[in-house]
């Protein structure tokens, strides 16, 4: 039997509380299933294959659009804890008793606020390029992000500007990436509307402006956490996963050189190596 890829699994569909959401899924069929939770106007094919198929060696893993994100239905909500319900509805909906999350920029977000609401689901945590409710610079954006993310159409070259830092080296390693992202030929999203970026912009910007204690909830995650970063991540401020490793009580950081806000992608074996390290405890 050959095994699926990232290149090759088929998009399936599931329907929780009348919503019907687009999601793939591959792997090993036993063990600690890890979710996949996407960026900013991020659809299923927004992951690297190289991540993807390099973790799915070991674990199931899963991929899934949010509400409202190219072909799954219902509308794109303007905050984080939407976003956490529709994707607990998914993980609900495929009957997966615990998970792994994965959560990457935005999908990070999501991925702390999962786990706060549903603490006895998730198993362990893996933050990349992301930040704590409350955090810093990044609400709102810089102008030169703001500018870039409010753009009508995702360019393929945002990327190199937005997840990759402008050295030579970091842009070689963002036009691989970008050039794995289109080795999935058939069976592929659409890209994300107008309404998923005007509602996801409100979500990181509410995400992102202080209220109350500021990083008082940290504390309440108790699983193992693997922060991941560039150490020049000019979306989300490095600075914020440095704020996550002090105040969650049991996270450990990662910040790769020479690297932004994809770091992730830019080193995927290494990324793989490190989170399947993590994942296996």
């Amino acid at each position: 039997m050959t095994l699926q890829t990232y290149e090759t699994t088929p998009t399936r569909f599931v329907e929780a509380n009348g919503i019907r959401y687009a999601y793939r899924s591959l792997g090993k069929e036993s063990g600690t299933s890890l979710v996949f939770l996407i960026h900013f106007r991020g659809t299923l094919d927004n992951w690297d294959p190289a991540v993807v198929n390099g973790l799915a060696k070991d674990r199931p893993v899963v991929l899934f659009d949010n509400a409202g994100v190219a072909r799954s239905g219902g509308q794109t909500p303007d905050n984080v804890a939407q976003m956490a319900r529709h994707a607990l509805a998914v993980i609900q909906a495929l009957g997966l008793r615990q998970v792994d999350l994965l959560g990457f920029s935005l999908g990070g977000f999501v991925a702390q606020q999962v786990t706060l609401d549903r603490p006895d689901l998730v198993r362990r945590v893996i933050l990349a390029g992301t930040g704590p409710q409350g955090g810093e610079g990044f609400a709102p954006f810089s102008p030169e992000v703001q500018a870039i993310t409010e753009q009508e159409q995702s360019k393929p070259e945002n990327a190199l500007f937005l997840f990759f830092s402008p050295t030579q080296t970091s842009q070689a390693a963002g036009r691989a990436f970008l050039e794995r992202l289109g080795a999935r030929k058939e069976d592929r999203e659409p890209p994300s509307s107008v309404q998923v970026r005007d509602a996801q912009l409100a979500a990181i910007q509410a995400w992102g402006t202080p209220q109350g204690e500021r990083y008082a909830r940290l504390r309440e995650i108790k699983q193992p956490v693997l922060v991941v970063n560039g150490n020049q991540d000019i979306m989300i401020p490095t600075i914020n996963s440095y704020i996550l490793a002090q105040h969650l009580p049991n996270a450990q950081l990662i910040l790769y050189p020479d690297s932004g806000h994809g770091s992730l992608f830019q080193y995927p074996n290494l990324f793989v190596e490190h989170a399947s390290l993590f994942l296996h405890g």
